[in-house]
């Protein structure tokens, strides 16, 4: 779509016209008709203002982009916005282009977030609090072995360690690595993630560590059966690298919470002190999915969540933790207008039991040793041909996208 006639070439130079030519396709793009006029403005000024309102941030560490809002607001087909750059093309020639096209396969890698080459590199980071102490260290995937890392002598150097990450390294010992990281009496959190020792140990290796570090609240990414404010504050972005010991005043530092992510936590138990209403006055949204919970009857979390007030949107495995009914869950948090993303009236009406929303989210999977080209195209096949289904002849046939193409910022639902 153009504001340029495709029959005789000539320039569109009033609304009247740009409707008339282009009709049918305003009509199937869906946009609004009350954007019809915007959209003309903005093709014929070549208008591209997006940047103006939104923004694009990695997440999932770097493996995908999402795209961010950021105005004040943006009313509901308020506004529309041309995409520029756009690469058409036939599927059996892609291959070839991002080989031959100078600059095509880079522009394109970092847009599919597998640009990023696998050179070994590391990361380390330690982080003061006021008090000049370091209580946050990431050794991460700087192959340590058993030798360098007790040569390290941390326990010394940083007594007062909050956390501590050594994912990713090629610690073995059980008996030495145990032995070192018991010296850290106030350690809240240890990962030893995709480390070859893990592969060896049993839970007698996690039991001997809880039973040295008596204060750890997080271990491998999972709750321990110690967690309190500190486990809970660091799901909540309270406590992080940048503030891994409590800045806040007063004895309530969740008080502000106001949505909380424990899925895949490990939890067992949730009654706990530091989950309460007292602590998280302000919580409404809870996350809770893939945690079994068994310790605690149904009855007993119905009793706790409801004390929680503030609830209006609760995530949870269905059958789960919490029985296997969304109508009956719903009917005993009377507060909740969301269940798994789906509204509350909505499935009071039907009376669907099992309810979720949620898709697992696909990332490109990778090596450095694949090159570039493959990398994107297989990172493309999670996206393309999505919207519809095609025989071999109509995917040979027809381009992927189109420059200029409108996009209108409005609610969407999952693909499927």
């Amino acid at each position: 779509m153009s504001a340029t006639n495709a029959s005789n070439g000539s320039r569109i130079e009033t609304y009247e016209d740009f409707v008339k030519v282009h009709d049918l396709l305003l009509a199937a793009s869906g946009l609004p008709q009350s954007l019809h006029f915007k959209l003309f403005q903005k093709l014929t000024s070549k208008t591209f203002d997006g940047g103006a309102h939104f923004q694009i941030e990695p997440c999932e560490e770097g493996r995908q982009r999402r795209l961010l809002l950021t105005s004040e607001t943006m009313a509901k087909d308020s506004n529309v916005f041309l995409i520029d750059h756009a690469w058409t093309f036939r599927l059996p020639d892609a291959y070839k282009l991002l080989q031959e096209v100078p600059g095509l396969v880079q522009r394109m890698a970092a847009l599919m977030c597998v640009d990023v080459e696998d050179d070994g590199g590391s990361e380390q980071a330690a982080e003061k609090t006021g008090d000049g102490f370091v209580r946050w260290l990431e050794l991460e995937e700087l192959g340590l072995d058993d030798a360098t890392f007790l040569s390290l002598n941390l326990s010394t150097k940083f007594p007062d360690l909050l956390a501590l990450s050594l994912c990713g390294n090629k610690l073995e010992n059980q008996e030495k690595l145990v032995e070192e990281v018991t010296k850290f009496k106030n350690l809240k959190a240890l990962w030893l993630n995709n480390n070859p020792v893990l592969e060896k140990s049993d839970c007698g290796m996690e039991d001997t560590i809880l039973q040295g570090c008596p204060k750890l609240e997080i271990y491998n990414s999972r709750f321990t059966h110690n967690f309190g404010v500190w486990a809970l504050g660091f799901c909540a972005d309270v406590y992080g690298k940048d503030n891994p010991a409590s800045s806040h005043q007063g004895n309530v530092p969740l008080q502000s919470v106001t949505s909380l992510d424990l899925s895949n936590r490990g939890i067992h138990n949730l009654i706990n002190k530091a989950f309460s209403p007292f602590e998280m006055p302000n919580l409404s949204y809870l996350n809770i999915r893939g945690n079994l919970i068994e310790e605690n009857s149904v009855s007993d979390l119905f009793g706790l969540l409801k004390a929680f007030y503030c609830l209006q949107s609760l995530e949870v495995d269905i059958p789960g933790p919490l029985g296997d009914s969304a109508v009956e869950i719903l009917e005993s948090l009377p507060t909740l207008s969301s269940l798994n993303g789906v509204d509350a009236s909505k499935i009071l009406e039907s009376e669907k039991h099992i309810v979720d929303s949620m898709l697992q989210l696909r990332l490109p999977e990778w090596t450095a040793e694949e090159p570039l080209a493959d990398r994107v195209l297989n990172a493309m096949w999670l996206y393309l041909m999505t919207y519809r289904l095609a025989d071999e002849e109509k995917l040979d046939e027809n381009p992927v996208c189109k420059c200029y193409r409108p996009f209108c910022p409005r609610p969407i639902g999952p693909l499927p």
